[in-house]
């Protein structure tokens, strides 16, 4: 274990681990290892977590539920960091941290403990709560830098507001769309080069006269910059009616690079007022629509980075399951 913790490098790991004779002796030195240090107190036992789950990504969890060590930041700025399934669900210690003039602790009364189906305890979930102690030390903490294997669409909201006719759809789409996404997509047969492909979905929206938003959609394909949006917006209307309605000028499609250290990449799909003014059904056509577009045009682009993933698969489970939500009424 020493050794393993030596190494920084991924791939150099990767070869270390795939070295072992035995894989299954090491995948489970490795597991009693990672319940040590899930119960972490500090940064270095966090970061010990972190090399494990690394570690484990490589060679597979096996018969254990497959968890990611992820750092992340909490609202007002400070670190946290916790371990999460493929479902995005919390398991063992979660933690925000706090910064101290002489390093990093985390911080009472701001750490959990969520039960799991790896414990080997009979420990219940703890929501803030969950005891720790001060320990500060001066170290950066780590973020795994692989991933396991889950579903590679998700749906995020680029703003959270709406107008009140799109909020049933808006509804379906993060309690019935992306739940079956997470259970029907097969991503153990797709590849590990991709991550997360995120489509953030951006409405208009009019709350009152100084909490508004109506985008108009560009007729072009061409990316616009902000400066240029502005500009152009200018040339449509007046800006008395631009003020009023919050208009703003954008691309239906914002497609954003694909990052190799971390296997994601955004899409973002503005949505005009016009679409909210549809029906509950018409609304879930039109963004099934967009999204397929969206997806088909992303998957265009990496394909030509010569990736070994079954970009096919992927897209034909995605388009069978969106299509599935289209066409059932869950009211």
């Amino acid at each position: 274990m020493n050794e393993i913790y030596e190494i920084d490098d991924l791939k150099e790991l990767k070869n270390f681990l795939e070295r072992q004779s035995n894989q299954d002796k090491l995948r489970e030195n490795l597991f009693s290892e990672f319940l040590q240090y899930a119960d972490y107190k500090n940064v270095s036992d966090w970061n010990k977590a972190v090399k494990i789950c690394e570690s484990l990504a490589i060679i597979g969890w096996g018969k254990y539920e497959p968890l990611e060590a992820l750092r992340g930041m909490y609202f007002n700025g400070n670190p946290m960091t916790f371990f999460i399934n493929k479902f995005g669900e919390c398991r063992f210690v979660d933690a925000i941290w706090s910064k101290r003039t002489t390093g990093f602790t985390m911080e009472q009364g701001r750490t959990s403990y969520h039960s799991s189906p790896n414990q080997i305890d009979n420990k219940q979930t703890i929501l803030w709560d969950y005891e720790t102690k001060e320990a500060i030390q001066d170290i950066k903490i780590d973020s795994q830098r692989n991933w396991t294997p889950k579903n590679p669409i998700w749906f995020e909201r680029g703003i959270s507001n709406c107008y009140e006719n799109s909020k049933e759809f808006i509804e379906s789409v993060d309690k019935e769309l992306q739940p079956r996404l997470k259970e029907k997509m097969r991503p153990e047969k797709y590849g590990n080069v991709i991550n997360r492909i995120i489509i953030n979905h951006s409405h208009s929206f009019y709350d009152n006269a100084h909490c508004k938003t109506n985008f108009i959609i560009s007729e072009s394909d061409k990316k616009l910059t902000n400066q240029k949006a502005w500009e152009e917006l200018h040339t449509m209307y007046p800006n008395k009616e631009i003020e009023e309605n919050g208009y703003y000028l954008r691309n239906r499609f914002v497609y954003g690079p694909f990052r190799t250290d971390t296997g994601k990449v955004n899409i973002d799909i503005h949505f005009e007022k016009a679409f909210s003014e549809l029906s509950y059904q018409q609304q879930k056509e039109q963004f099934t629509e967009y999204a397929l577009t969206a997806l088909n045009t992303i998957i265009d682009k990496l394909k030509k980075k010569k990736f070994h993933y079954n970009f096919d698969l992927m897209l034909d489970d995605f388009a069978e399951i969106i299509n599935e939500w289209k066409n059932k009424n869950y009211r």
